[in-house]
């Protein structure tokens, strides 16, 4: 089903013109001719006693979405569905940057940029632009519109290659975003939002840029700081499991190291050693992406109940189709190797106001969903916000525009009414 409403798109009065001329996404025959091939000569490893999904994806699955991706997969119908938004390719202090926007209608649209994380793309956001641009189309108020910018993060699908900016991370990025956002689009002051490490550059925004934020929304309450030091890929920072933990409580951390664990150590650690098989193999791929989709999201152990075969092809498609996933894994590494550091030393860091949508899948362990926000207030994490609508949900896992979209809208509504 289309994310897309056919509902025109017209500038309120007295708008200026967008200063950028649209540029459709467009593959060639000739990378979905060799993306074929390589699907037809897919070799999957044995995988004896994986019936459970201990040991990661199962080939049985895999097989299924590689059998599907070679000959029932459309990316062309995928590509007209993308293509009913507006894309634009600029350079944006000498980086490539790809975007989609959703013109907002409404009698003063607020600009609004979406940021996404890994293995994320622009798409994941799609569920969410109609809404966030045409209020009114969807029972809302139009003054409540955004001009909605969804970039694809620097290195990852269209806003590639990066041949000379082989050091792209999350703060840089925001630097960029501001830029776009000022200087090539022509904003005083705009909105953002984020998910994921999008949340990181949201927050970096609304610490270094706060004077030009409305407001921020994000989808996690990170330190800056989350990738600083010796030890970035290990989220415990080294510390062993504590003694005398509830059962459920010691499943749950077990679950959740599990969960985050093995990405993190070879995106920081190795990101280049691991992008040489996946830029090679469409399956390899796949079944690396894949695994953060299933285990990710809030699917009660059926992926197909969040995202559909074509969904995951199609986000697996910008990836592949661009040779983007090596890039889009270094930016692990580069948040580490250079750090985040402050741009003032005010409190709270992240200036602008900031709302958080919490998720139940993602609780920390032993803390329910109505006891999550008093949690991350009482944490160390809490005092780096200005905080002004933090909410919880007990649906929900890590893609949460994709998973609970009219959540995510009525939770950011909230955090720019009366604010913008």
């Amino acid at each position: 089903m289309s994310h897309v409403t056919s509902r025109a798109s017209t500038p309120p009065a007295g708008a200026r013109p967008f200063p950028l001329e649209p540029t459709p996404i467009h593959v060639s025959d000739e990378v979905l001719a060799d993306l074929r091939r390589r699907l037809e000569l897919t070799r999957l490893p044995d995988d004896v006693g994986n019936d459970d999904g201990h040991y990661g994806i199962k080939a049985a699955y895999l097989r299924e979405l590689v059998d599907y991706w070679r000959d029932g997969y459309d990316w062309r119908a995928a590509e007209a569905e993308i293509n009913a938004y507006e894309h634009y390719h600029v350079e944006v202090d000498g980086v490539p940057v790809h975007f989609m926007r959703k013109p907002g209608i409404g009698p003063a649209p607020t600009p609004l940029i979406l940021t996404h994380g890994w293995p994320w793309t622009f798409w994941h956001w799609s569920k969410v632009v109609g809404p966030l641009a045409d209020p009114g189309a969807y029972g809302g108020d139009p003054a409540e519109a955004f001009d909605v910018i969804v970039p694809s993060f620097p290195g990852f699908g269209f806003s590639t290659p990066l041949p000379n900016n082989p050091d792209m991370n999350f703060w840089k990025v925001a630097d960029l975003w501001h830029t776009l956002m000022t200087e090539v689009l022509g904003h005083d002051t705009y909105g953002a939002a984020g998910c994921d490490v999008g949340a990181l550059v949201t927050g970096q925004l609304g610490h270094k840029y706060a004077h030009a934020l409305h407001a921020v929304h994000i989808g996690s309450g990170q330190k800056l700081t989350l990738f600083n030091g010796d030890r970035a890929w290990d989220l415990s920072g080294g510390r062993p499991i504590p003694d005398g933990l509830p059962a459920d409580v010691h499943a749950r951390v077990v679950a959740l190291d599990r969960r985050f664990a093995v990405h993190l150590a070879a995106h920081v650690l190795a990101p280049s050693t691991l992008a040489h098989g996946l830029s090679d193999s469409p399956a390899g791929m796949l079944a690396w992406i894949l695994e953060r989709w299933v285990k990710w999201s809030d699917n009660g152990g059926d992926i197909e109940t969040v995202f559909t075969k074509d969904d995951l092809l199609t986000h697996a498609m910008i990836f592949w189709v661009t040779n983007s996933i090596g890039t889009s894994i270094r930016t692990y590494a580069n948040n580490n190797r250079y750090p985040w550091t402050p741009s003032h030393d005010r409190w709270p860091v992240v200036e602008a106001p900031t709302g958080i949508t919490f998720v139940g899948y993602e609780n920390p362990p032993g803390v329910r969903t109505d006891q999550r926000v008093r949690h991350f207030l009482d944490s160390d994490r809490g005092a780096w916000y200005n905080l002004v609508n933090p909410t919880a949900h007990d649906r929900g896992g890590h893609f949460i525009p994709w998973e609970i979209p009219d959540e995510w809208v009525d939770d950011l509504r909230r955090t720019f009414r009366g604010r913008r």
